[in-house]
Parts: structure tokens; C-alpha cells; sequence
């Protein structure tokens, strides 16, 4: 940062079965890990939401925020679940390929027999992206299930945010996720607001649930103003949201000038790192992915701010949220965390 329709649908059903089987064996056959990915998880982290193409005038990249925060976290080692809905068509059979390409755990992932895939349009104003997103898609429809459950309590961390929740059905099932991970777990709220799909009911909802807040500078504002905090200065809107829900940890990106993080001790911030921006898509992914990983890792709020700063700067510096990392520079940025936790 410095950033099917019209087909049988006994046809669909058999046809997104063999499908997701497939998927399956080809993750656990050909999808082996480069020897930088085969390390020892210590946690498992969960992308809980949307999953949706960004047509962008360059072309599609696969994003959702849940998917680019998954991501990130395998960078870093986690053991990570993405737990979503697409469509029984060409889009969700391509992101299946993707996050095997990206040896990411499709076991989550369910299967719409009715509604497409998501996509969003991506045009950029003064350098920031602007969204335009479908509706409704497969991830309006997400089901609370055996298999979510037993994904919800292994869980020690999961990050969901407000645009998933549009649709009565997908709030249901986050929240009852959510709702179904154990005391310890990070619950992280990446607020990630799109007009018009959020609202106060939503947003306090979210808030009552999470221990750890992530948000943009000009979100700030706008979600002390919803839920009735002091005006003032960002640093002490922080805190009172803090207090206010009782969260562990509140996050504020802020583009260019790097971030700040507010906790019972007080607030820190950290400058970011200069890079030249490719596009801000999934930067503040990255920052909570790395963030997430930093905090499960016992590190102090100001060395968090560093390594998530680093990671987002880093896909900022490239084209869409889930770029692809040579080993050696991934070694690098590794040891960059290890020699922070000393």
C-alpha cells in the first residue's frame, strides 16, 4: 500500500458433482507444493464470503475478498480454507482450477445449481478502483452446512466482511459460521464497504461478532458515524470503536501513509513502503491476511504493521489480488517475519 442455465438440472447436479470431484483429485495429485509451500501449518485461517471474477479493462482476475485473504495467508504458511459458493458454469470451474493452481484448499467451496458465478466490473477513478458488482450470484446463496460447521470449529482464525452479507441467506450462514468458532479464534472483520450493499443493522451485527476490526482511513469515519462513536481525530475514532464492541485489535490502512493499529495500550502507526502501484486491488487483503498471521503469532502491534504493510505493498506492486510470488522472493519476505520474532 503504500494499497447453467437452461440445462436439465438433474444434468447440473451430476454434472457440478463430477465437477468438484475432480477438483478434489486434482488437488490432492498433480496441485503438489513447491518446497517454499511444504512447511508446517500452525493455524488453520478461514476466507469466509464472496468469490467472484474482476473484469478489469486489462482482463479478468480472479478476486473476492475472502479468496485474495486466503491467499495471502498460504503465502505465509497458514493453513487455509476458503468457504464459498459459485456457480455451476465456466467462471466457477475456472476459479476452481485457479485456487488449485494456487494450492488452495477447495474443501469449503460449494456448488450452485442456480445462480452464476460472481463477477464485479473494475474501472479506476484518480487511480482507485470502482466497483460494479452482479447481483444477485452463487455467493448470495451461501448455505450453513455439516461441513462449515466442522470447518467453524477447528478454526483459529476467520475473516468475513459486509458485502457477503447482502443477501438475508449468506448473512444467516456467515454469522451462524462465525458464531460457531471456538472462544479463542481471531474473528476478523475486514469492513470492505460497497455501496449500497451494507447497513447499520449489518455493520453492528459484524462489529458484535469480531475481536479484530480491519478498515480503510475513509472508512473511519464513516463507521464511527453509523454506530454513534465520538467525531475527532481517526486515532481516537479507533479507540472508541474499540471500546465500544470490545475488539482486540483495530486496523486502519491508509494508502500511501502506511497504517495505524489501535489497541488497550494505546495507537501505532507505520509509514508503509514506497513501491511503484500496478492497482490497489487486494492490498488491503494482503495487509489483513499478514496482519492475521502476525497476531496468531503472539507479534507486537508495531512489527505486525511492518509485515502487513510489506505484504500489501508488495500486491500492490502487481497486477490483481492473488499474483503469483517466486520462491526467492517469498523466502525473503519470510525471513523478513522470522527475524521480527526474535
Amino acid at each position: 500500500m503504500t494499497a447453467g442455465v437452461g440445462r436439465p438440472l438433474l444434468r447440473m447436479a451430476v454434472t457440478g458433482k463430477t465437477h468438484r470431484i475432480k477438483s478434489r483429485l486434482t488437488l490432492q495429485s498433480s496441485g503438489q507444493r513447491s518446497p517454499m509451500m511444504r512447511q508446517t501449518a500452525q493455524h488453520l485461517v478461514v476466507g469466509l464470503g464472496e468469490a467472484l471474477w474482476d473484469i478489469l479493462p486489462s482482463g479478468k482476475h480472479l478476486g473476492g475478498a475472502p479468496l485474495n485473504f486466503a491467499y495471502i495467508a498460504s503465502l505465509l504458511g497458514e493453513n487455509t480454507v476458503i468457504t464459498t459458493r459459485i456457480g455451476n458454469d465456466p467462471l466457477g470451474e475456472e476459479i476452481e482450477t485457479e485456487l488449485t493452481r494456487r494450492h488452495l484448499d477447495l474443501d469449503g467451496i460449494q456448488i450452485d445449481h442456480d445462480l452464476p458465478t460472481g463477477t464485479v466490473e473494475v474501472s479506476f477513478h484518480n487511480g482507485q478502483p470502482q466497483y460494479e458488482i452482479r447481483q444477485p450470484a452463487a455467493w448470495d446463496a451461501l448455505e450453513w452446512s455439516p461441513k462449515w460447521r466442522q470447518i467453524a470449529a477447528k478454526s483459529d482464525a476467520v475473516c468475513f466482511g459486509t458485502l457477503a452479507q447482502r443477501a438475508s441467506k449468506s448473512r444467516e450462514s456467515i454469522q451462524k459460521f462465525v458464531q460457531n468458532t471456538r472462544p479463542e479464534c481471531l474473528r476478523v472483520l475486514d469492513i470492505n464497504l460497497r455501496k449500497p450493499f451494507y447497513s447499520r443493522e449489518v455493520i453492528e451485527s459484524s462489529l458484535q461478532m469480531a475481536t479484530i476490526l480491519k478498515l480503510n482511513d475513509a472508512e473511519v469515519g464513516e463507521i464511527a458515524a453509523i454506530c454513534g462513536v465520538s467525531g475527532g481525530e481517526i486515532e481516537s475514532q479507533m479507540v472508541d470503536l474499540l471500546r465500544k464492541f470490545k475488539l482486540t485489535c483495530v486496523f486502519a490502512t491508509r494508502g500511501e501513509c502506511g497504517a495505524m493499529a489501535a489497541n488497550s495500550r494505546g495507537v501505532v502507526e507505520h509509514p508503509g513502503f514506497k513501491v511503484q502501484v500496478r492497482d490497489t486491488i487486494g492490498a488491503g487483503d494482503a495487509f489483513t491476511a499478514a496482519a492475521t498471521h502476525c497476531l496468531l503469532s503472539g507479534m507486537e502491534p508495531e512489527k505486525t504493521l511492518a509485515i502487513a504493510n510489506r505484504w500489501a505493498s508488495w500486491v500492490a506492486s502487481q497486477a490483481g489480488g492473488m499474483p503469483a510470488i517466486s520462491d526467492e522472493l517469498r523466502r525473503e519476505m519470510l525471513n523478513e517475519i522470522a527475524i521480527s520474532t526474535r
